[in-house]
């Protein structure tokens, strides 16, 4: 492996603990990810900012940073969105413990790194083209850049852009190769998709579709055909917003995303009227609604303004939100030109709340008095519902959206339940295993010999840590998932990779810091959502086998993992 001389200084402790450490996971995952060589990034952007997402893994590993001088970061650096916004407090009426206190350690800890708080998930969205090689946290901006920007992005985790951040390197591999940015499947939509929201359902329902026979292995990179000649700036955005819920980091858009490469699809779609408005079906509140959040990732310009339009529909009929029912959510840099324009003064005037700096998945909700929203969003959607908040959500269009906020009789009824309305069964090629196993692969160069046994616990199907892992127990909550309900922690984990959200590592982390996490960790896939946790706590990690062990091992199997001169042994010792 080609190591930069500035990478390798770091890494022999020359530049401070802080940039030793940011350079071993450097090291690690390009280790893990088979790169012979290094590339140097233009900018990071860093995700794990809330204390809902990262909680106590989160607190305590920015605690164990501080007080390094020379820990700053080596290139400009831009920071997620936050859990509130500290200026409306009231109106978000949080009642978690601290939760203010708590944020502000949070982001003071990263500005103390260099970092600029710009507290906003679409860095893509401040009117600045950036270029070159970066290295991304959040899943949205990652597949917005790669698909209709020139920025070139692997999907990171929160604490894989913040080691790139402190050293300035990241490994050459995934998709800052490209011979790795080829569409895997192709998606054919045969219905027109005339608002916003339309987008959204569409990058969900691709999603769904995923089959674990398809070889996929930097995440669905779908192309697709039958687009409108006009694709706007929020219909893209909330196209791969939605698709990056499941792990997509790029996708072709016919007519807006450049020609993509001959390719062999592992699989063809076809989204027609029907799955359209068979998800809105599913989606339509069945009850009361709460409350209404639009901007989810925080709301462009024209969300916002288009949310406005529907607003003064209402209010030329005398009509005014009761009970500031309707939340919008954009960022501290559009908030500033809305504001000017005069765009915000004519929602609260209706008597919506304007919220900057955070973003309705990563706020904690005061369940005495929501507990049933209403978005436009499909990424909210799928984190409200998960584990991170619990709470029913329903989605529509903005138009409808805004005309629930004015009049909540147009959802009377009991609220909804979160039950198994999304427990269909993800699928799993899992067959129980007879017989020996026995199989080698690789570790980590920051781990040197070890040896561990224990009971694994195995699927097929990606872990999703944020919202789909309790961050106290180590249970997975996921209805669906083979292992839903049962708890990683003590395991030896063998699962193909991490998915969902980039700020993964930070729950992982805070479990093995009170000892609820797995005791060894093995993935079939490179998994940058897991890896450096591993890597920073010394959690054993394997990875590479020739075998597939996600297939190969039961759960409940007594396994044993070796490491010895790098290379890893994994053997079945007892069938369960």
């Amino acid at each position: 492996m080609d190591i930069p001389d500035s990478l390798a200084s770091m890494l022999a402790g020359e530049h401070g603990p802080t940039k030793q450490k940011a350079a071993r996971l450097v090291i690690d995952l390009a280790s893990t990810a088979g790169a012979t060589s290094f590339v140097s990034c233009a900018h990071a952007h860093v995700s794990g900012v809330s204390p809902l997402t990262g909680g106590h893994g989160l607190r305590r590993f920015l605690a164990d940073l501080a007080g390094d001088e020379k820990g700053v970061v080596a290139i400009p650096t831009t920071l997620n969105s936050a859990g509130c916004d500290k200026e409306k407090m009231q109106e978000m009426d949080i009642e978690v413990e601290n939760f203010l206190k708590h944020q502000f350690e949070i982001v003071q800890a990263y500005a103390e790194l260099g970092i600029e708080a710009t507290l906003s998930c679409t860095p893509y969205d401040r009117g600045i083209d950036n270029q070159g090689i970066g290295s991304w946290a959040e899943s949205n901006a990652v597949a917005f850049s790669n698909s209709y920007t020139s920025l070139v992005t692997n999907r990171e985790s929160g604490l894989s852009a913040l080691a790139t951040a402190l050293t300035g390197w990241a490994p050459k591999w995934g998709l800052h190769l490209e011979a790795n940015r080829i569409p895997n499947i192709h998606v054919q939509v045969d219905c027109e998709l005339s608002y916003i929201a339309d987008w959204s359902v569409l990058g969900d329902w691709i999603g769904k579709q995923i089959q674990p026979h398809w070889k996929l292995p930097w995440g669905m990179m779908p192309h697709i055909t039958g687009l409108p000649d006009y694709v706007s700036f929020e219909q893209k955005k909330a196209l791969t917003a939605a698709a990056a819920n499941y792990g997509c980091p790029m996708l072709w858009a016919e007519g807006v995303s450049p020609v993509p490469p001959e390719y062999q699809p592992e699989g063809s779609l076809v989204f027609t009227e029907s799955e359209l408005m068979d998800r809105y079906t599913d989606l339509a509140p069945t009850g009361q609604v709460d409350l209404v959040v639009i901007g989810c990732p925080q709301a462009s310009i024209g969300e916002v303004r288009t949310t406005a339009a529907a607003v003064r529909t209402h209010m030329e009929l005398g009509q005014k939100i009761p009970d500031q029912r309707l939340w919008v959510f954009t960022s501290g840099h559009n908030h500033d030109l809305l504001e000017q324009e005069g765009t915000l003064a004519v929602l609260e005037e209706a008597g919506a709340v304007i919220l900057k700096d955070t973003c309705p998945e990563v706020t904690p909700y005061n369940r005495t008095r929501y507990n049933h929203l209403l978005t436009n969003s499909l990424k909210a959607e799928h984190y409200l519902t998960s584990g991170l908040n619990r709470m029913p959500t329903s989605v529509m269009r903005i138009e409808d959206c805004v005309s629930h906020a004015f009049d909540p009789t147009l959802s009377a009824g009991e609220r909804p339940i979160l039950h198994a309305k999304a427990a269909k069964p993800l699928s799993t090629n899992k067959v129980v295993k007879e017989g020996g196993f026995e199989s080698f692969g690789r570790s980590l160069p920051s781990q040197t010999d070890w040896n561990v046994q224990g009971k694994a616990l195995v699927t097929d199907v990606p872990i999703t840590y944020l919202g789909y892992v309790n961050r106290d127990t180590g249970v997975i909550e996921e209805p669906g998932h083979p292992l839903d309900g049962i708890a990683i922690s003590d395991t030896i984990l063998i699962y193909p990779k991490g998915s969902g959200s980039t700020v993964a590592p930070f729950i992982l982390m805070g479990l093995i810091y009170t000892g609820m996490g797995p005791r060894a960790i093995v993935n079939r896939d490179v998994c940058p959502l897991t890896l450096p946790a591993a890597s920073l706590l010394n959690v054993p990690y394997a990875h590479g086998f020739d075998e597939d062990p996600c297939l190969e091992i039961n759960s409940g199997d007594d396994v044993m993992m070796t490491l010895t001169d790098g290379v890893v042994q994994l053997q079945v010792v007892n069938r369960g």
